[in-house]
């Protein structure tokens, strides 16, 4: 089902607000949620004695709402104003009981401000707790639009690709490089990423790579950082290690990679390309280092929420994201570069590094950074 508003290219059967649809012994009313999108439909499912869950889509999750700004800027104080009132009208006509159930949150770009961190909800919990229960609607738009951080560039292409629809068989088998196209693709600085976990990457890679460690966060931080529409080349331990690789991609509309495999010496052998790394500590040596006032710059890639929250006094800000981007803003001296859990900045030292730049991971949690000595500047 898809909203009969909405305009796409291939078949489908559309619903409309109040329409009803039958589900075993069970029926799913839609009901018009427009602000994440102007057509958004929430989901209530019902059985003999009343509603029992809303799959409330974009609109109302734990804590929070999704966001406003992803159709254009011009319609984001509009479409804010109709996420207040489509996420009151689901608060006031439905039981406290009901259990609410969306698709985003849970850390999405797509919330427009940090959640409850629940792990379940209902009508009940979120007329209580959820930024739009008490705000009066000036309030909601201020707070909400105040609040909305950057999202992934390839947003901007997910609208056209899924009013197109999927391409009707997804290869999830990518075209493998050999070894001479394989060198022409580094050397040319085209995007090579390696798969394979980031301190493994850190120890020995083909120079010209870059590192996405294939975990949770990859397709999000590929997304964000792969200029949408450039040649991908993917490097993996295996052909399975590729294909779940190019699986993933292929949900966000990148689904024709490029793909090598096998031992990374190998390979490296194979094309003759050299090997390279980079130095992996932890914020204890970071502290050290800045102790000792070694000549280095300490770059944050974290969010700029995270950044003004707490960061590393004396630290350079460039979001990950950025990054490509602003690589001439930084110092030539030694960067040592930083995250909240190492992923985000993994992939900015192999960016840094591609680049030409001399680059030590700090591969730690933040939250171990004050204790291991390191200066912080918070509010």
């Amino acid at each position: 089902m898809l909203a009969a508003s909405e305009e796409v290219a291939f078949d489908h059967e559309g619903i409309a607000d109040g329409e009803t649809v039958a589900v075993g012994s069970m029926q799913l009313t839609a009901r018009a949620t427009p602000g994440h999108t102007p057509g958004h439909l929430a989901y209530v499912l019902s059985d003999e004695t009343g509603p029992q869950a809303v799959f409330t889509g974009g609109s109302l999750l734990f804590g929070t709402v999704g966001r406003t700004d992803l159709v254009a800027p011009a319609r984001t104080e509009a479409l804010t104003r109709a996420q207040f009132r489509s996420v009151r009208a689901l608060l006031r006509d439905l039981a406290p009981t009901v259990a609410v159930l969306p698709t985003h949150g849970f850390g999405s770009f797509c919330a427009s401000s940090p959640g409850s961190g629940a792990s379940s909800s209902t009508i009940g919990d979120e007329r209580a707790a959820n930024v739009v229960a008490e705000a009066d609607e000036d309030a909601f738009v201020a707070t909400i639009t105040a609040s909305l951080g950057p999202y992934p560039r390839y947003y901007a292409s997910m609208a056209p690709i899924n009013r197109k629809g999927p391409p009707p068989f997804p290869r999830w088998a990518p075209r493998p490089v050999g070894p001479g196209e394989l060198a022409t693709r580094l050397n040319a600085g085209e995007w090579v990423v390696d798969l394979r976990p980031r301190r493994a990457f850190a120890s020995a890679h083909l120079a010209g790579s870059v590192g996405f460690e294939h975990a949770l966060p990859f397709t999000t931080y590929l997304g964000w950082v792969v200029p949408y529409g450039a040649r991908l080349t993917l490097l993996g331990a295996s052909a399975a290690d590729v294909a779940a690789a190019a699986r993933d991609l292929a949900l966000i509309g990148l689904d024709d990679p490029s793909a090598a495999y096998g031992a990374i010496e190998e390979l490296a052998a194979a094309a003759t390309v050299p090997l390279a790394g980079y130095r992996v500590v932890d914020f204890r040596a970071l502290g050290a280092a800045l102790a000792r006032h070694e000549p280095i710059s300490v770059l944050d890639v974290r969010q700029p929420d995270e950044w003004r929250a707490s960061h590393v006094a004396g630290a350079i800000h460039a979001f990950l994201g950025e990054l490509p981007e602003r690589l001439a803003e930084l110092p030539d001296e030694p960067i040592w570069v930083y995250c909240s859990t190492g992923y985000r900045a993994s992939v900015a030292a192999g960016i840094l590094q591609r680049a030409g730049r001399s680059v030590t991971l700090v591969d730690d949690d933040w939250s171990r950074a004050e204790a291991a000595g390191v200066p912080l500047v918070a509010p």
